[in-house]
Protein backbone atom coordinates (compact mmCIF):
# COMPACT_ATOMS: atom_id res chain seq x y z
CA UNK A 1 0.00 0.00 0.00
CA UNK A 2 1.12 3.14 -0.75
CA UNK A 3 2.11 5.54 1.92
CA UNK A 4 -0.60 8.41 3.13
CA UNK A 5 -0.92 11.82 1.87
CA UNK A 6 1.34 14.11 3.74
CA UNK A 7 -0.16 17.43 4.02
CA UNK A 8 2.45 19.82 2.14
CA UNK A 9 1.15 17.39 -0.88
CA UNK A 10 -2.98 18.45 -0.85
CA UNK A 11 -1.86 21.11 -3.41
CA UNK A 12 0.60 19.26 -5.13
CA UNK A 13 0.78 18.03 -8.48
CA UNK A 14 -0.74 14.41 -8.65
CA UNK A 15 1.50 13.21 -10.90
CA UNK A 16 4.45 14.07 -8.98
CA UNK A 17 2.16 12.20 -5.78
CA UNK A 18 2.06 8.91 -7.83
CA UNK A 19 5.87 9.32 -8.87
CA UNK A 20 7.02 10.05 -5.67
CA UNK A 21 5.82 6.70 -4.38
CA UNK A 22 6.01 4.59 -7.76
CA UNK A 23 9.71 5.37 -8.91
CA UNK A 24 10.98 7.27 -6.67
CA UNK A 25 14.49 6.45 -8.56
CA UNK A 26 13.43 8.60 -11.41
CA UNK A 27 13.62 12.01 -8.89
CA UNK A 28 16.85 14.06 -9.46
CA UNK A 29 17.25 16.28 -6.84
CA UNK A 30 16.80 19.98 -7.71
CA UNK A 31 19.64 21.89 -7.55
CA UNK A 32 18.90 25.22 -4.76
CA UNK A 33 19.69 28.73 -6.63
CA UNK A 34 20.75 31.17 -3.66
CA UNK A 35 16.91 32.78 -3.88
CA UNK A 36 15.47 29.36 -2.72
CA UNK A 37 17.96 28.93 -0.29
CA UNK A 38 17.47 32.59 1.17
CA UNK A 39 13.58 31.66 1.23
CA UNK A 40 14.26 28.60 2.71
CA UNK A 41 16.74 29.38 5.88
CA UNK A 42 14.63 32.65 6.38
CA UNK A 43 11.28 30.93 7.08
CA UNK A 44 13.21 27.97 9.08
CA UNK A 45 14.96 30.56 11.49
CA UNK A 46 11.31 32.83 11.53
CA UNK A 47 9.76 29.40 12.81
CA UNK A 48 12.17 29.10 14.94
CA UNK A 49 11.86 32.31 16.34
CA UNK A 50 8.06 32.44 16.73
CA UNK A 51 8.36 28.79 18.48
CA UNK A 52 10.41 30.26 20.82
CA UNK A 53 9.09 32.68 21.53
CA UNK A 54 5.64 30.89 22.22
CA UNK A 55 7.31 29.08 25.00
CA UNK A 56 9.06 31.52 26.65
CA UNK A 57 5.57 33.41 26.81
CA UNK A 58 3.01 30.13 27.61
CA UNK A 59 5.14 27.87 30.46
CA UNK A 60 2.92 25.48 30.17
CA UNK A 61 3.25 24.77 26.23
CA UNK A 62 4.29 21.51 25.82
CA UNK A 63 6.60 20.16 22.70
CA UNK A 64 5.24 17.19 21.04
CA UNK A 65 7.34 13.92 19.85
CA UNK A 66 5.22 12.41 17.87
CA UNK A 67 1.88 11.32 16.63
CA UNK A 68 1.07 8.64 19.59
CA UNK A 69 2.47 11.70 21.88
CA UNK A 70 0.42 14.09 19.99
CA UNK A 71 -2.73 11.89 20.72
CA UNK A 72 -1.83 11.88 24.56
CA UNK A 73 -1.56 15.49 24.95
CA UNK A 74 -4.94 15.63 22.90
CA UNK A 75 -6.68 13.76 25.55
CA UNK A 76 -4.80 15.33 28.70
CA UNK A 77 -6.05 18.91 27.36
CA UNK A 78 -2.87 20.58 27.22
CA UNK A 79 -3.23 24.37 26.34
CA UNK A 80 -0.38 25.11 23.69
CA UNK A 81 0.92 21.60 21.60
CA UNK A 82 3.80 22.79 19.81
CA UNK A 83 5.18 21.13 16.44
CA UNK A 84 2.46 18.20 16.95
CA UNK A 85 2.03 15.66 14.40
CA UNK A 86 -1.31 14.30 13.21
CA UNK A 87 -2.25 11.36 11.26
CA UNK A 88 -5.23 9.91 10.36
CA UNK A 89 -4.60 6.35 9.38
CA UNK A 90 -7.86 4.89 7.98
CA UNK A 91 -8.31 7.98 5.83
CA UNK A 92 -4.30 7.69 4.65
CA UNK A 93 -3.22 11.26 5.47
CA UNK A 94 -0.99 12.80 8.10
CA UNK A 95 0.24 15.84 8.73
CA UNK A 96 2.24 18.66 10.67
CA UNK A 97 1.62 22.32 12.03
CA UNK A 98 3.56 24.72 14.05
CA UNK A 99 0.69 24.45 16.98
CA UNK A 100 -2.16 23.14 18.14
CA UNK A 101 -4.76 25.98 20.81
CA UNK A 102 -6.99 24.22 22.89
CA UNK A 103 -9.98 26.47 22.64
CA UNK A 104 -12.81 24.36 24.07
CA UNK A 105 -14.39 21.45 25.27
CA UNK A 106 -17.51 18.87 23.87
CA UNK A 107 -18.49 16.78 26.70
CA UNK A 108 -15.49 14.94 27.83
CA UNK A 109 -13.04 15.71 24.90
CA UNK A 110 -10.87 19.22 24.57
CA UNK A 111 -10.68 20.70 21.38
CA UNK A 112 -8.27 22.40 19.32
CA UNK A 113 -7.92 24.65 16.50
CA UNK A 114 -4.75 24.44 14.51
CA UNK A 115 -1.70 27.03 14.21
CA UNK A 116 0.69 27.57 11.78
CA UNK A 117 3.21 30.18 11.35
CA UNK A 118 4.92 31.50 8.16
CA UNK A 119 7.43 33.76 6.61
CA UNK A 120 4.64 35.91 4.53
CA UNK A 121 2.19 38.59 4.67
CA UNK A 122 -1.41 37.31 4.72
CA UNK A 123 -3.60 40.38 4.66
CA UNK A 124 -4.55 42.95 2.57
CA UNK A 125 -6.60 46.07 3.19
CA UNK A 126 -10.12 45.38 2.00
CA UNK A 127 -12.95 47.30 2.56
CA UNK A 128 -15.72 45.19 3.05
CA UNK A 129 -13.55 42.23 4.85
CA UNK A 130 -12.88 41.79 8.82
CA UNK A 131 -10.62 39.49 10.21
CA UNK A 132 -9.72 38.68 14.19
CA UNK A 133 -6.28 39.20 14.87
CA UNK A 134 -4.86 38.06 17.87
CA UNK A 135 -1.49 37.71 19.24
CA UNK A 136 1.79 35.71 20.44
CA UNK A 137 0.40 36.19 24.08
CA UNK A 138 -2.93 35.82 23.17
CA UNK A 139 -3.66 32.41 21.42
CA UNK A 140 -7.08 32.33 21.94
CA UNK A 141 -9.92 33.57 19.31
CA UNK A 142 -11.97 34.74 22.39
CA UNK A 143 -8.85 36.93 22.56
CA UNK A 144 -9.05 38.30 19.32
CA UNK A 145 -10.26 41.88 18.39
CA UNK A 146 -11.96 42.50 15.29
CA UNK A 147 -9.99 44.18 12.53
CA UNK A 148 -12.12 45.97 9.90
CA UNK A 149 -11.12 46.83 6.36
CA UNK A 150 -8.87 43.61 6.50
CA UNK A 151 -9.02 40.39 4.48
CA UNK A 152 -7.10 37.36 3.44
CA UNK A 153 -4.73 37.80 0.48
CA UNK A 154 -5.68 36.05 -2.56
CA UNK A 155 -2.40 34.71 -3.39
CA UNK A 156 -1.49 31.22 -3.57
CA UNK A 157 0.96 31.14 -0.60
CA UNK A 158 -2.03 31.97 1.76
CA UNK A 159 -4.24 29.47 -0.11
CA UNK A 160 -1.65 26.68 0.81
CA UNK A 161 -1.85 28.28 4.86
CA UNK A 162 -5.81 27.32 4.29
CA UNK A 163 -5.18 23.85 2.61
CA UNK A 164 -2.80 22.85 5.64
CA UNK A 165 -5.16 23.82 8.49
CA UNK A 166 -7.97 22.28 6.88
CA UNK A 167 -6.54 19.30 6.32
CA UNK A 168 -4.65 19.76 10.52
CA UNK A 169 -8.69 20.39 11.41
CA UNK A 170 -9.69 17.13 9.16
CA UNK A 171 -7.54 15.35 10.89
CA UNK A 172 -8.16 16.32 14.73
CA UNK A 173 -11.58 15.17 13.91
CA UNK A 174 -10.37 11.84 13.74
CA UNK A 175 -9.19 12.38 17.46
CA UNK A 176 -12.86 14.10 18.48
CA UNK A 177 -10.22 16.87 19.22
CA UNK A 178 -11.41 19.38 16.45
CA UNK A 179 -12.43 23.00 16.89
CA UNK A 180 -16.51 22.63 16.31
CA UNK A 181 -16.04 26.12 15.31
CA UNK A 182 -13.89 25.07 12.83
CA UNK A 183 -10.84 27.42 13.47
CA UNK A 184 -7.19 27.71 12.20
CA UNK A 185 -4.73 30.76 12.85
CA UNK A 186 -1.51 31.55 10.79
CA UNK A 187 1.51 33.64 12.09
CA UNK A 188 2.34 35.64 9.46
CA UNK A 189 5.85 37.40 9.03
CA UNK A 190 5.26 40.09 11.26
CA UNK A 191 4.07 37.80 14.11
CA UNK A 192 0.64 39.15 14.15
CA UNK A 193 -2.02 36.03 14.40
CA UNK A 194 -5.06 35.53 11.96
CA UNK A 195 -7.57 33.61 12.44
CA UNK A 196 -9.70 31.79 9.62
CA UNK A 197 -13.09 30.33 9.81
CA UNK A 198 -11.99 27.11 7.25
CA UNK A 199 -15.84 26.25 7.35
CA UNK A 200 -17.00 29.88 6.08
CA UNK A 201 -18.43 30.57 2.21
CA UNK A 202 -15.76 33.16 1.93
CA UNK A 203 -13.13 30.58 2.78
CA UNK A 204 -14.14 28.58 -0.62
CA UNK A 205 -10.42 28.89 -2.08
CA UNK A 206 -8.67 27.38 1.05
CA UNK A 207 -11.43 26.37 3.57
CA UNK A 208 -12.65 22.80 4.24
CA UNK A 209 -14.24 22.28 1.06
CA UNK A 210 -11.58 23.22 -0.94
CA UNK A 211 -9.80 20.94 1.05
CA UNK A 212 -12.21 17.44 0.99
CA UNK A 213 -12.13 17.85 -3.03
CA UNK A 214 -8.30 18.02 -2.95
CA UNK A 215 -7.81 15.53 -1.13
CA UNK A 216 -10.68 13.03 -2.10
CA UNK A 217 -8.82 13.30 -5.80
CA UNK A 218 -5.41 12.63 -4.18
CA UNK A 219 -6.75 9.34 -2.49
CA UNK A 220 -8.06 8.16 -5.47
CA UNK A 221 -4.70 8.45 -6.88
CA UNK A 222 -3.35 6.81 -3.99
CA UNK A 223 -5.87 3.77 -4.00
CA UNK A 224 -5.53 3.58 -8.37
CA UNK A 225 -1.71 3.37 -7.80
CA UNK A 226 -2.03 0.19 -5.66
CA UNK A 227 -4.13 -1.08 -7.92
CA UNK A 228 -1.16 -0.19 -10.93
CA UNK A 229 1.31 -1.73 -8.53
CA UNK A 230 -0.62 -5.21 -7.85
CA UNK A 231 -2.05 -5.63 -12.08
CA UNK A 232 0.11 -2.81 -14.05
CA UNK A 233 -1.29 -1.19 -17.23
CA UNK A 234 -1.42 2.05 -17.15
CA UNK A 235 -0.01 4.30 -15.16
CA UNK A 236 -2.85 6.48 -12.96
CA UNK A 237 -1.42 9.92 -13.99
CA UNK A 238 0.25 11.54 -16.28
CA UNK A 239 2.41 15.33 -16.66
CA UNK A 240 1.55 18.59 -16.79
CA UNK A 241 3.77 21.70 -16.49
CA UNK A 242 2.78 24.05 -13.82
CA UNK A 243 4.71 26.89 -11.60
CA UNK A 244 5.64 23.78 -9.07
CA UNK A 245 7.66 22.15 -12.07
CA UNK A 246 10.33 24.66 -10.92
CA UNK A 247 11.76 23.21 -7.60
CA UNK A 248 10.15 19.63 -8.97
CA UNK A 249 12.78 16.95 -8.50
CA UNK A 250 10.63 15.18 -11.31
CA UNK A 251 10.69 18.03 -13.33
CA UNK A 252 13.51 16.39 -15.46
CA UNK A 253 11.79 13.52 -15.64
CA UNK A 254 8.55 15.17 -16.63
CA UNK A 255 9.92 17.47 -19.27
CA UNK A 256 10.95 15.30 -21.47
CA UNK A 257 7.45 13.55 -21.96
CA UNK A 258 6.18 17.17 -22.39
CA UNK A 259 8.46 18.32 -24.94
CA UNK A 260 8.00 15.19 -26.79
CA UNK A 261 4.53 15.77 -27.53
CA UNK A 262 4.28 19.55 -27.50
CA UNK A 263 2.07 19.84 -24.34
CA UNK A 264 -0.05 22.89 -24.19
CA UNK A 265 0.66 23.22 -20.56
CA UNK A 266 4.03 24.19 -21.52
CA UNK A 267 2.57 27.19 -22.32
CA UNK A 268 3.75 29.87 -19.46
CA UNK A 269 1.68 30.51 -17.08
CA UNK A 270 -1.37 28.72 -18.46
CA UNK A 271 -3.48 26.74 -14.91
CA UNK A 272 -4.84 23.72 -14.35
CA UNK A 273 -8.62 24.95 -15.15
CA UNK A 274 -7.12 26.77 -18.53
CA UNK A 275 -5.22 23.25 -19.45
CA UNK A 276 -7.85 21.61 -18.85
CA UNK A 277 -10.55 23.55 -20.92
CA UNK A 278 -8.02 23.49 -23.84
CA UNK A 279 -8.09 20.19 -24.10
CA UNK A 280 -11.85 19.23 -23.62
CA UNK A 281 -11.70 21.66 -27.37
CA UNK A 282 -9.07 19.74 -28.78
CA UNK A 283 -6.02 22.22 -28.36
CA UNK A 284 -3.22 19.32 -26.71
CA UNK A 285 -0.70 20.97 -28.13
CA UNK A 286 1.44 24.79 -27.73
CA UNK A 287 1.14 24.63 -31.59
CA UNK A 288 -2.42 24.20 -31.74
CA UNK A 289 -2.79 26.91 -29.35
CA UNK A 290 -0.78 29.17 -31.66
CA UNK A 291 -2.62 28.41 -34.40
CA UNK A 292 -5.85 29.69 -33.15
CA UNK A 293 -7.32 33.41 -34.21
CA UNK A 294 -6.41 35.95 -31.12
CA UNK A 295 -8.89 38.25 -32.54
CA UNK A 296 -11.36 36.15 -32.85
CA UNK A 297 -10.55 35.55 -28.93
CA UNK A 298 -11.07 38.97 -28.06
CA UNK A 299 -14.05 39.98 -30.07
CA UNK A 300 -15.59 36.46 -28.42
CA UNK A 301 -14.64 37.54 -24.69
CA UNK A 302 -16.75 40.88 -26.14
CA UNK A 303 -19.74 39.20 -26.60
CA UNK A 304 -19.53 39.75 -30.44
CA UNK A 305 -19.26 36.20 -32.40
CA UNK A 306 -21.51 34.74 -35.17
CA UNK A 307 -21.64 31.25 -36.01
CA UNK A 308 -18.53 31.01 -38.10
CA UNK A 309 -17.72 27.45 -36.98
CA UNK A 310 -14.41 27.86 -38.18
CA UNK A 311 -13.71 29.95 -35.06
CA UNK A 312 -15.83 27.44 -32.77
CA UNK A 313 -12.61 26.72 -30.58
CA UNK A 314 -11.86 30.40 -30.00
CA UNK A 315 -15.47 31.37 -29.24
CA UNK A 316 -15.91 27.67 -26.91
CA UNK A 317 -12.39 28.46 -24.97
CA UNK A 318 -13.45 32.50 -24.20
CA UNK A 319 -16.59 31.39 -21.97
CA UNK A 320 -13.44 29.93 -19.65
CA UNK A 321 -10.10 31.65 -20.55
CA UNK A 322 -9.60 35.51 -19.72
CA UNK A 323 -7.12 37.27 -21.63
CA UNK A 324 -6.75 33.61 -24.45
CA UNK A 325 -5.23 35.74 -26.73
CA UNK A 326 -2.33 36.19 -24.48
CA UNK A 327 -1.62 32.48 -24.26
CA UNK A 328 -2.23 32.51 -28.11
CA UNK A 329 0.69 34.68 -28.28
CA UNK A 330 2.86 33.14 -25.81
CA UNK A 331 2.27 30.10 -27.76
CA UNK A 332 3.16 31.98 -30.93
CA UNK A 333 6.80 33.23 -29.76
CA UNK A 334 7.60 29.39 -28.54
CA UNK A 335 7.00 28.41 -32.00
CA UNK A 336 8.69 31.30 -33.60
CA UNK A 337 11.44 30.21 -31.02
CA UNK A 338 11.90 33.89 -30.48
CA UNK A 339 10.84 37.21 -28.61
CA UNK A 340 7.89 39.12 -31.33
CA UNK A 341 6.62 42.58 -32.14
CA UNK A 342 3.65 44.14 -30.50
CA UNK A 343 3.76 46.75 -32.36
CA UNK A 344 4.87 47.78 -36.27
CA UNK A 345 8.37 48.47 -37.18
CA UNK A 346 8.64 51.77 -37.63
CA UNK A 347 6.74 52.46 -34.04
CA UNK A 348 9.64 50.17 -32.37
CA UNK A 349 12.04 51.97 -30.40
CA UNK A 350 12.71 54.08 -27.22
CA UNK A 351 14.10 57.86 -26.85
CA UNK A 352 17.60 58.35 -26.96
CA UNK A 353 19.68 61.56 -25.56
CA UNK A 354 22.57 63.15 -26.05
CA UNK A 355 23.60 61.63 -22.68
CA UNK A 356 22.32 58.71 -21.74
CA UNK A 357 22.11 57.60 -17.72
CA UNK A 358 21.33 53.79 -16.85
CA UNK A 359 20.64 53.86 -13.22
CA UNK A 360 20.53 50.39 -11.00
CA UNK A 361 19.73 49.96 -6.87
CA UNK A 362 20.35 47.01 -4.63
CA UNK A 363 18.55 47.08 -1.57
CA UNK A 364 18.73 44.59 1.61
CA UNK A 365 15.60 44.59 3.81
CA UNK A 366 14.15 47.70 2.47
CA UNK A 367 17.13 49.75 2.59
CA UNK A 368 19.26 50.26 -0.18
CA UNK A 369 23.04 50.45 0.01
CA UNK A 370 24.40 50.46 -3.48
CA UNK A 371 23.55 53.18 -6.55
CA UNK A 372 24.66 52.53 -9.50
CA UNK A 373 25.04 54.42 -13.16
CA UNK A 374 26.13 53.77 -16.15
CA UNK A 375 26.92 57.47 -18.47
CA UNK A 376 26.94 56.58 -22.67
CA UNK A 377 27.90 59.99 -23.95
CA UNK A 378 26.68 60.41 -27.70
CA UNK A 379 27.80 63.98 -28.10
CA UNK A 380 30.04 65.94 -25.66
CA UNK A 381 29.14 67.92 -22.78
CA UNK A 382 32.02 69.62 -20.67
CA UNK A 383 32.56 67.73 -17.34
CA UNK A 384 30.66 64.67 -18.04
CA UNK A 385 32.81 61.22 -18.81
CA UNK A 386 31.55 58.22 -20.10
CA UNK A 387 31.99 55.21 -17.52
CA UNK A 388 30.16 53.37 -14.79
CA UNK A 389 29.71 55.55 -11.23
CA UNK A 390 28.90 53.77 -7.49
CA UNK A 391 27.70 55.29 -4.42
CA UNK A 392 28.26 52.21 -1.86
CA UNK A 393 27.62 51.77 2.22
CA UNK A 394 29.09 48.57 3.32
CA UNK A 395 28.61 49.55 6.96
CA UNK A 396 25.75 49.70 9.29
CA UNK A 397 22.10 50.49 7.35
CA UNK A 398 19.62 53.11 8.78
CA UNK A 399 17.13 55.08 7.56
CA UNK A 400 19.95 57.80 7.83
CA UNK A 401 22.92 56.37 6.27
CA UNK A 402 20.45 55.05 3.29
CA UNK A 403 19.56 58.66 2.98
CA UNK A 404 22.55 60.04 2.52
CA UNK A 405 23.63 57.54 0.63
CA UNK A 406 21.34 58.98 -1.84
CA UNK A 407 22.07 62.50 -1.46
CA UNK A 408 25.80 62.25 -2.79
CA UNK A 409 23.91 60.31 -5.65
CA UNK A 410 21.48 62.66 -6.36
CA UNK A 411 24.60 65.56 -6.49
CA UNK A 412 26.40 63.63 -8.79
CA UNK A 413 23.23 62.61 -11.00
CA UNK A 414 21.91 66.42 -10.32
CA UNK A 415 25.41 67.90 -11.31
CA UNK A 416 25.47 65.51 -14.87
CA UNK A 417 21.61 66.65 -15.56
CA UNK A 418 22.86 70.42 -14.76
CA UNK A 419 25.47 70.51 -17.19
CA UNK A 420 23.34 69.04 -19.70
CA UNK A 421 21.29 71.52 -19.63
CA UNK A 422 23.68 74.35 -19.17
CA UNK A 423 25.13 73.00 -22.55
CA UNK A 424 21.67 72.54 -24.49
CA UNK A 425 22.44 68.47 -24.64
CA UNK A 426 19.53 66.16 -24.33
CA UNK A 427 19.78 64.07 -20.77
CA UNK A 428 17.40 61.19 -20.35
CA UNK A 429 17.87 58.61 -17.21
CA UNK A 430 16.61 54.70 -17.76
CA UNK A 431 16.13 51.91 -15.15
CA UNK A 432 14.38 48.54 -15.50
CA UNK A 433 11.27 48.71 -13.23
CA UNK A 434 11.16 51.76 -11.90
CA UNK A 435 8.59 50.77 -9.12
CA UNK A 436 11.56 49.63 -6.88
CA UNK A 437 13.63 52.96 -8.12
CA UNK A 438 11.14 55.22 -7.09
CA UNK A 439 9.97 53.71 -3.83
CA UNK A 440 14.22 54.03 -2.95
CA UNK A 441 14.30 57.38 -3.60
CA UNK A 442 11.06 58.13 -1.81
CA UNK A 443 12.07 56.18 1.12
CA UNK A 444 15.61 58.45 1.14
CA UNK A 445 13.66 61.31 0.99
CA UNK A 446 11.04 61.16 3.68
CA UNK A 447 14.69 61.34 5.97
CA UNK A 448 15.09 64.98 5.80
CA UNK A 449 18.74 65.91 5.19
CA UNK A 450 19.99 69.74 5.12
CA UNK A 451 21.41 70.00 1.97
CA UNK A 452 19.85 67.59 0.53
CA UNK A 453 17.40 66.46 -2.15
CA UNK A 454 13.59 66.75 -1.10
CA UNK A 455 10.32 65.38 -2.38
CA UNK A 456 9.82 68.52 -4.79
CA UNK A 457 13.72 67.90 -6.14
CA UNK A 458 12.63 63.98 -6.63
CA UNK A 459 8.59 64.81 -8.10
CA UNK A 460 10.45 67.60 -10.51
CA UNK A 461 12.84 65.26 -12.10
CA UNK A 462 10.21 62.26 -12.56
CA UNK A 463 7.65 64.24 -14.49
CA UNK A 464 9.76 66.59 -16.60
CA UNK A 465 8.72 67.48 -19.64
CA UNK A 466 9.99 66.14 -22.09
CA UNK A 467 10.57 63.15 -20.33
CA UNK A 468 14.12 62.48 -18.73
CA UNK A 469 13.21 59.25 -16.33
CA UNK A 470 12.22 56.24 -18.24
CA UNK A 471 11.16 52.39 -17.48
CA UNK A 472 12.35 50.63 -19.75
CA UNK A 473 10.00 47.14 -19.06
CA UNK A 474 7.07 50.14 -19.58
CA UNK A 475 8.84 50.26 -23.15
CA UNK A 476 9.54 47.06 -23.31
CA UNK A 477 6.11 45.76 -22.11
CA UNK A 478 4.42 47.98 -24.66
CA UNK A 479 6.36 46.49 -28.11
CA UNK A 480 7.84 42.97 -27.14
CA UNK A 481 5.90 39.87 -26.57
CA UNK A 482 7.94 36.91 -24.87
CA UNK A 483 6.76 33.17 -24.27
CA UNK A 484 6.74 33.77 -20.62
CA UNK A 485 8.80 36.30 -18.07
CA UNK A 486 9.45 39.95 -19.21
CA UNK A 487 12.06 40.41 -16.91
CA UNK A 488 15.35 42.35 -17.27
CA UNK A 489 17.48 38.80 -17.38
CA UNK A 490 15.07 37.62 -20.29
CA UNK A 491 14.74 40.53 -22.17
CA UNK A 492 18.43 41.64 -22.53
CA UNK A 493 19.52 38.21 -22.87
CA UNK A 494 16.91 38.51 -26.30
CA UNK A 495 19.32 41.30 -26.81
CA UNK A 496 22.38 39.47 -26.63
CA UNK A 497 23.56 40.58 -23.44
CA UNK A 498 25.25 38.14 -21.01
CA UNK A 499 26.07 39.09 -16.80
CA UNK A 500 29.76 38.57 -15.55
CA UNK A 501 28.17 36.71 -13.23
CA UNK A 502 26.74 32.96 -13.35
CA UNK A 503 23.50 33.24 -11.39
CA UNK A 504 22.81 37.07 -11.51
CA UNK A 505 19.46 37.33 -9.27
CA UNK A 506 18.47 40.60 -6.95
CA UNK A 507 17.85 37.76 -4.55
CA UNK A 508 21.03 36.16 -5.00
CA UNK A 509 22.99 39.33 -4.20
CA UNK A 510 21.40 39.61 -1.20
CA UNK A 511 23.23 36.34 -0.23
CA UNK A 512 25.96 38.12 -1.21
CA UNK A 513 25.52 40.99 0.51
CA UNK A 514 25.45 38.99 3.80
CA UNK A 515 28.97 38.51 2.69
CA UNK A 516 30.19 41.58 2.08
CA UNK A 517 29.04 42.82 5.55
CA UNK A 518 30.44 39.93 7.30
CA UNK A 519 33.61 39.35 9.54
CA UNK A 520 35.89 37.40 6.95
CA UNK A 521 37.20 40.25 5.40
CA UNK A 522 39.04 38.23 2.40
CA UNK A 523 35.03 36.76 1.92
CA UNK A 524 33.91 40.26 2.07
CA UNK A 525 36.36 42.06 -0.07
CA UNK A 526 35.58 38.98 -2.93
CA UNK A 527 31.58 39.60 -2.49
CA UNK A 528 31.42 43.27 -2.45
CA UNK A 529 33.66 43.10 -6.09
CA UNK A 530 30.93 40.65 -6.83
CA UNK A 531 27.82 43.03 -6.03
CA UNK A 532 29.23 45.90 -7.95
CA UNK A 533 30.11 43.95 -10.96
CA UNK A 534 26.64 42.91 -11.00
CA UNK A 535 24.98 45.95 -10.67
CA UNK A 536 27.44 47.44 -13.37
CA UNK A 537 26.02 45.09 -15.75
CA UNK A 538 22.45 45.51 -14.94
CA UNK A 539 22.76 49.56 -15.95
CA UNK A 540 24.60 48.34 -19.01
CA UNK A 541 21.73 45.71 -19.84
CA UNK A 542 18.91 48.44 -19.40
CA UNK A 543 21.27 49.99 -22.05
CA UNK A 544 21.87 47.19 -24.14
CA UNK A 545 17.69 46.34 -24.02
CA UNK A 546 17.27 50.45 -25.53
CA UNK A 547 20.42 49.71 -28.60
CA UNK A 548 17.88 46.64 -29.45
CA UNK A 549 14.53 47.97 -29.29
CA UNK A 550 16.23 50.67 -31.28
CA UNK A 551 17.55 48.51 -34.13
CA UNK A 552 17.97 44.37 -34.29
CA UNK A 553 13.97 44.51 -32.56
CA UNK A 554 12.37 45.95 -35.51
CA UNK A 555 12.76 43.09 -37.57
CA UNK A 556 11.14 40.52 -34.89
CA UNK A 557 8.47 38.60 -36.66
CA UNK A 558 4.92 40.43 -35.41
CA UNK A 559 3.13 38.44 -32.95
CA UNK A 560 -0.19 38.87 -35.43
CA UNK A 561 1.53 37.62 -38.62
CA UNK A 562 0.79 34.22 -39.68
CA UNK A 563 2.72 31.45 -38.61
Amino acid sequence: MSSPLRGAEIDACVHRVALSRADPSAARRTPRTPEMERRRVDAEEHRRSVLSELRSIHADAVVASGSDHTRELLVAGVALILQPRLDDVTQRRRTSVQALVRVGRTDEAFTYAPLVVKNHEVVEPAATRRLYEGSLGRLLPADADPREGVGLRSTPTVRRDGLLLGGALRMLESCNAADPGTRGAVIDRGRRLWWIDLGAKTSRRFGLKAYDALYEERLAVLVALDRWHEVGGAFPTSPRWHRECLTCEYAEHCAQELEAIDDVSLTRFTNAEQQRALREHGVTTRSQLAQLDPYRARSARAGAVTDDVAFAREDGLSRSIDKLDELIYRARAHVRGSALRVVASDQMGCPTADVEVDIDMESYDEATYLWGASVTVHRAVPGVEAGHVAFVEWGELTRRTEAVLFADFWSWLSAVRQQCHLHGRRFTAYCFWAQAEDRAMNRAVAEPLAPGPTVNDVEEFRSHIPVEWIDLHDEAKRQIQTEGPLGLKQLAGAAGFTWRDENPSGEASMQWYEVATGADEIAAQVSRQRILEYNEDDCRATGALREWLNGPARDLPHRDDLL
